[in-house]
């Protein structure tokens, strides 16, 4: 086995692998910004409804707040790193 091998090995083994820890970190942030949102829907007063993508409402609660959020997060970062998944598994074939 080369160096590089037994580093892979390793990082399998210890659960640190990149596309599981990307995606981990991934989930933690969407996680992270439903909880901001429906934060935000519960202690601040006076909010106008949400609107995703300019387009579809969501109701001035917690609950609409933390959707507007979560979703909002998951399609910002996701659309770029489904782009880089794909970019980086060309550039591998191609090699």
């Amino acid at each position: 086995m080369s160096d590089t091998e037994h580093e892979a090995a390793d990082a399998s083994a210890r659960g640190h692998d990149g596309p599981r820890l990307v995606v981990g970190l991934y989930a933690i942030l969407v996680l992270v910004a439903a909880v901001a949102g429906f934060l935000t829907g519960t202690f601040v007063d006076g909010l106008d409804a949400p609107r995703f993508l300019f387009l579809i409402p969501f109701p001035a609660s917690p609950l609409g707040f933390a959707a507007y959020g979560g979703l909002t997060v998951a399609l910002v970062l996701g659309v770029p790193l489904t782009l880089v998944v794909a970019v980086s598994q060309r550039i591998d074939d191609a090699a």
